[in-house]
Formats: structure tokens, C-alpha cells, sequence
């Protein structure tokens, strides 16, 4: 199994840490829909919500409402769009929760995901701290 995920957590591959528990790990996305975007995955390698045992259901749900949080009192963002991709278009096959920063006007329309970049690593790092910190309050 060649999984990029499973990957991060092992830190066979770089990420820019948000989150690092004992059950799940978030990081920033590298292909954001606006930045800050933050991508949460148990660290056991689940596909689907559909396959996600019951044990880590209420962590999962957790973890994404203190990152919903921290993506407001972080970032400034007005709100977040959360989302879960369940094989069709889940584009690697390991349980992922997306968590997007959102403002009115932002230009999110209906399920058309534009993407960004950040400038470069210190950009993303400069993020992930600041998603850190307000996951720290």
C-alpha cells in the first residue's frame, strides 16, 4: 500500500503540521482552495467515513470542530466549509476531512473548488503556526 498519508504520518513526508494526536494528524493542503486549508486524517489508514470505526468517530468530529474553530480565531476567517470525499473524487483513498477557511465574497461557488498556492514554505509554515497557536486557546 502506497498511501501519501499514511506517509505523513509516519514523516516519511513533509507536512506542515496543524494538528499531531495520539488518533489523528492535520496539515495543511498543499493544492488549498484558499490557505489555511487543513486536511484531518486518523493516523490509522481508514478509506472511507464509511470504514471508520466507531472507537474514533467522536475524535474525528472533535478534532473538526476545534479546527473549524481555529480556522476563525486563527485566520480571521468569517466561517469554514467542511467537507469528506467518500471514493468518488477522493483523490488519495485514506479517510480525510477537508476544513476551508471562508469569507463572504470569497468567491466558493456551489462544489467548484478553485485552488491556490502558497509562496513558498515559509508562507505555509507562517499558517500552520497560526492554526497551531489558536488550537492552543
Amino acid at each position: 500500500m502506497d498511501c501519501a498519508f499514511c506517509a505523513i504520518a509516519r514523516r516519511d513526508i513533509p507536512a506542515d503540521l496543524v494538528l499531531d494526536e495520539p488518533d489523528f494528524l492535520a496539515f495543511l493542503d498543499r493544492r488549498p482552495v484558499f490557505k489555511g486549508h487543513v486536511l484531518l486524517v486518523p493516523r490509522e489508514h481508514v478509506p472511507t467515513l464509511v470504514e471508520l470505526p466507531a472507537a474514533l468517530s467522536t475524535g474525528l468530529v472533535a478534532a473538526t470542530q476545534r479546527l473549524a474553530r481555529a480556522v476563525v480565531t486563527g485566520l480571521g476567517a468569517q466561517g469554514s466549509f467542511v467537507a469528506t470525499n467518500n471514493v468518488v473524487s477522493q483523490s488519495v483513498p485514506h479517510l480525510h476531512v477537508h476544513v476551508v477557511p471562508r469569507t463572504k465574497g470569497d468567491g466558493l461557488r456551489g462544489f467548484f473548488w478553485p485552488r491556490t498556492t502558497y509562496a513558498d514554505a515559509a508562507d505555509s509554515a507562517a499558517y500552520a503556526d497560526r492554526l497551531r497557536a489558536a488550537l492552543r486557546t
